[in-house]
């Protein structure tokens, strides 16, 4: 409660400094190439990343080399296996956008992971907490029902108070928010078998971000992923993998 009514009263301190943010941010394209692809030998793992403009791939030249490409990449060096992986993604969805746009998008085959990156727009389009509570329920859901049994692997919200592009006081307020709903995301996520939350942590050094200053960079992308697939390799059965 005491965050919640810190984050709203804070609001109009901030907006005006939020709306010339928005108007003078660098506007950057999701990546390019394939939206599909493999990597590795043996046995096949189906990969399925779906969500904002982290699965879309902006600050990436290609999505092989965005945060999809480069955690099949991971994976297959962890597992022994092929990994065919796929993205649905769209920059600036927030999580009921998602619900409406792009579950319903979901191939007819069932995958054995999900990577999901959401809620940073949740942030900025100031969805309720409770909204967000629900709306990752019925996100975790329809994963489950979906792929029965399929690793779900959720990226945390990142610390925006970090952000180059954000000035303060804009950054410290956005930033106690992204940690609520962050929060949210973590407890939300124990209460659902074969899900994971997988933080994002680094420091605030320029290589991190892609030029707008508030994408990641390749290099970014590249440390991510191999975390992202540390984690879902070992939520993977012992007996799907292949020893190297």
């Amino acid at each position: 409660m005491l965050r919640s009514f810190v984050f709203w009263s804070s609001l109009p301190v901030v907006a005006v400094q939020a709306l010339r943010v928005r108007r003078n941010a660098l506007r950057m394209t999701p990546a390019e190439g394939p939206d599909s692809g493999s990597v590795g030998s043996g046995p096949p793992l189906r990969l399925l990343a779906i969500g904002d403009s982290i699965i879309a791939g902006v600050g990436a030249s290609t999505l092989a080399t965005a945060l999809v490409g480069r955690t099949a990449e991971a994976m297959a060096a962890l597992s022994g296996r092929t990994v065919h992986w796929r993205a649905i993604g769209r920059s600036g969805i927030n999580s009921t956008d998602m619900l409406d746009e792009l579950v319903p998008r979901l191939p007819a085959e069932s995958v054995d992971v999900f990577v999901v990156s959401i809620g940073v727009n949740d942030v900025t389009a100031l969805t309720r907490t409770a909204r967000w509570k629900k709306n990752l329920d019925a996100l975790l859901l329809a994963l489950a029902s979906h792929s029965p049994g399929a690793v779900v692997a959720m990226a945390g919200i990142p610390p925006l108070r970090e952000f180059p592009l954000l000035p303060h006081p804009l950054r410290s307020v956005i930033g106690y928010r992204g940690e609520s709903l962050d929060r949210i995301l973590r407890d939300t996520i124990a209460a659902h078998s074969c899900s994971v939350h997988v933080p994002v942590e680094f420091e605030a050094q320029e290589n991190r971000f892609s030029q707008d200053g508030f994408h990641p960079s390749e290099a970014s992308y590249t440390e991510f992923g191999r975390a992202m697939a540390e984690h879902i390799v070992s939520r993977l059965p012992a007996n799907s993998l292949t020893p190297r």
